[in-house]
């Protein structure tokens, strides 16, 4: 697989995912678990078990189901916090960050992939104006990436990906901001073994720093 590998749409919100990928057909569902490998299994439950900060959550989301034999995905977003005076959590926050990570699996793509799992990532985050007027902004993202990898010891190779940044200026009668930053970053590598807990508080972690987050154990004044 390329590092120019698309990932296609699927649910941004973890409130939208609906159903993840679960079959209407109970006799299929059958057929699936007997045939399901295990270390795809192993691979999936280990994805789960990853450790995240409190600020972050977690869960599955539709994959992709023509990329690979088998696949799963989880999205992860920045939880919104709730306003004391209203007791009510908005919907719509400047700063607002997602990101959804894709588990491919094909037991047949060793010598394509360099191993049987690939991981297909994908962020979005909206910027304030002054960090997106730093022109080492998608360096200072892709770095945060390779130094997470390599920090929770996740065992990889093969990752390639790109980071845009963008602005957007709104003219005219139309509703919000009139001017937008936002940061997308795509990415993929292949995983080397079925524990994939690493890679997932990993790419967490590129989602916090994107999303401007603190350090975990400090707490923002005003906040």
């Amino acid at each position: 697989m390329s590092n120019s590998e698309s990932t296609p749409s699927v649910p941004t919100s973890l409130s939208d995912r609906g159903t993840a990928a679960a079959s209407e057909n109970p006799a299929q569902d059958d057929e699936q678990s007997r045939t399901t490998p295990a270390a795809f299994t192993r691979a999936v439950e280990s994805m789960h078990s990853a450790r995240l900060r409190s600020e972050l959550s977690l869960g599955t989301i539709r994959p992709p189901q023509r990329l690979a034999p088998f696949s799963h995905a989880v999205g992860i977003e920045v939880s919104h916090t709730i306003d004391p005076d209203t007791d009510h959590v908005p919907t719509d926050t400047e700063g607002d960050a997602y990101g959804r990570l894709i588990l491919l699996h094909d037991p047949g793509a060793d010598d394509a992939w360099d191993g049987t799992m690939r991981l297909v990532s994908y962020i979005q985050a909206d910027m304030d104006d002054e960090v997106a007027a730093d022109p080492f902004l998608p360096d200072v993202a892709w770095q945060w990436l390779t130094e997470g990898l390599d920090g929770t010891g996740a065992q990889y190779n093969n990752l390639g990906g790109t980071v845009t940044s963008t602005a957007s200026v709104r003219f005219g009668e139309i509703g919000g901001p009139p001017r937008a930053h936002q940061l997308e970053m795509r990415a993929s590598w292949t995983a080397e073994g079925s524990e994939l807990a690493a890679h997932v508080e990993a790419f967490a972690t590129v989602l916090a720093n994107v999303a401007g987050l603190p350090p975990e154990g400090v707490t923002e004044l005003g906040r």
